[in-house]
């Protein structure tokens, strides 16, 4: 599929993902995921960018991201991933094996509102939510374990909206099954993740309308001489005479 065309997204916020190809273990030692957090550093200096919240997992990893320029986002996210895969392979001497990403990164555009938080929470419990810790706290490669351990001062920037003064708290509670739906469908649809109106308008700048139509497949109309046989078909039923005059 063609990759649509985006129009102005300076000031837009963006949820951003990519998963290792087949779903396989990107993230093994503690080195390799700290040097992902320093690549995340250095790709900010050469593309500035705001790291809002993160979370790295064993196979995949979230950013929120709020783009400072028109065009940065995909700048920002190309020089990761490229840089990434590149010094993956030479960190584990397989270079010309294969691709370390499934696919180009997944983003949405995500309203500045109580939508952002509602993402936000759900890119920090991942590890809670697989259980790979008891609390969202505890997982050391994520933004609300640096905020929470101080360590925010070069990687991460300000909200644009007010932290909740029980911001880890509201991490640890689960989400509804309804609110988890509606952001892995955005994801998966590539939709923007707002209230109607501002996801029509948003869709309608960034060229994502594709994104918001109904899923599946129209009703297919029948061929008008397959009714007409239908019908006829039909009426012979009732009067056979129309068999002898057919």
């Amino acid at each position: 599929m063609p990759r649509r065309a985006r129009g102005d997204t300076k000031g837009m916020i963006f949820h951003a993902m990519n998963r290792a190809v087949k779903r396989a273990t990107m993230f093994e030692a503690s080195w390799e995921y700290a040097a992902f957090e320093n690549l995340l550093a250095e790709t900010k200096l050469k593309v500035p960018i705001g790291l809002l919240n993160y979370c790295i997992m064993p196979n995949h990893w979230h950013l929120i991201l709020l783009v400072l320029q028109d065009g940065d986002l995909s700048r920002f996210m190309h020089r990761l991933t490229g840089t990434h895969a590149r010094r993956w392979h030479v960190g584990r001497g397989s270079r010309g094996t294969g691709a370390v990403y499934q696919s180009r990164f997944k983003s949405i555009p995500v309203q500045s509102d109580d939508h952002l938080l509602r993402v936000m929470r759900y890119v920090e419990r991942n590890a809670l939510r697989v259980n790979l810790v008891s609390d969202a706290v505890d997982w050391r490669w994520s933004s609300l374990w640096r905020r929470r351990n101080f360590c925010d001062t070069e990687l991460l920037d300000a909200w644009p909206i007010a932290q909740p003064p029980d911001w880890a708290a509201l991490v640890n509670e689960p989400q509804t099954e309804g609110e988890l739906v509606a952001i892995r469908e955005a994801i998966t649809r590539s939709a923007p993740f707002g209230n109607t109106e501002w996801r029509e308008r948003t869709a309608k700048m960034l060229g994502l309308e594709p994104s918001l139509q109904p899923v599946g497949r129209p009703r297919r109309k029948k061929n008008p001489d397959v009714i007409s046989g239908e019908a006829r078909l039909a009426a012979t039923e009732i009067n056979p005479d129309l068999i002898l005059s057919s």
